[in-house]
């Protein structure tokens, strides 16, 4: 039986912009989104998250999450308490057969979130357990890998500890944040297909 695909709205980098907010939900509403994927720097050094989440709800979408290095794990934890929204990194999610995982934040020094190259593959591994039964795996993570185009573009490191994920669990799928330089722009790495994703958001049929 063929699998029923669903059509995603992935974003990334809002920066606590409450008018990118709403023209991506407005866009969601359009193209009539089954699920809304944001990559992180929801916030701006932790700004406020009101008007960040909100338009999204108001549509009627289901939005699940991870944190950005601009977003520190107290206002992640407070999205998903007050919206209800999923942290793929400690609570994945799975549309049918498709199954979302992946770790927020990055090995960048000076910004709320930074993690070690350990913990960014630690939670990646943890995360996918819990939905390495689906058919169509989806990482989601706001850092780049270590050697992708986006690195090369960038030029700052991508992270270890996600090139190590891709390498390991093969997703089908790589969606990230964080390269405002390469928004939109799609590689191919290994088994992955990997897409930078920014505030105009990208629309991904899965």
């Amino acid at each position: 039986m063929q699998k029923k695909k669903i059509r995603v709205l992935a974003s990334s980098c809002m920066h606590s912009v409450r008018g990118t907010a709403k023209q991506l939900a407005e866009k969601a509403g359009k193209y009539d989104v089954d699920l809304v994927v944001l990559a992180g720097d929801i916030t701006f050094f932790d700004e406020s998250i009101n008007g960040m989440v909100g338009p999204f709800l108001e549509k009627g979408k289901k939005v699940v999450f991870v944190n950005g290095n601009h977003d520190s794990l107290a206002t992640s934890q407070l999205m998903s308490k007050k919206y209800g929204i999923q942290n793929l990194q400690f609570y994945p999610y799975k549309a049918g057969d498709i199954g979302f995982f992946g770790c927020g934040g990055s090995q960048m020094l000076g910004c709320p979130t930074v993690l070690s190259e350990e913990d960014i593959f630690d939670y990646i591994s943890k995360s996918y357990e819990k939905i390495k039964d689906a058919k169509v795996k989806v990482m989601v993570t706001h850092a780049h890998a270590e050697g992708s185009f986006s690195e090369k573009v960038a030029q700052f490191p991508g992270s270890e500890g996600v090139r190590k994920a891709l390498e390991k669990f093969h997703p089908d799928l790589h969606i990230h944040g964080h390269v405002h330089q390469t928004e939109n722009m799609e590689e191919r790495m290994g088994l992955t297909n990997v897409v930078c994703v920014g505030p105009r958001g990208k629309i991904l049929e899965i």
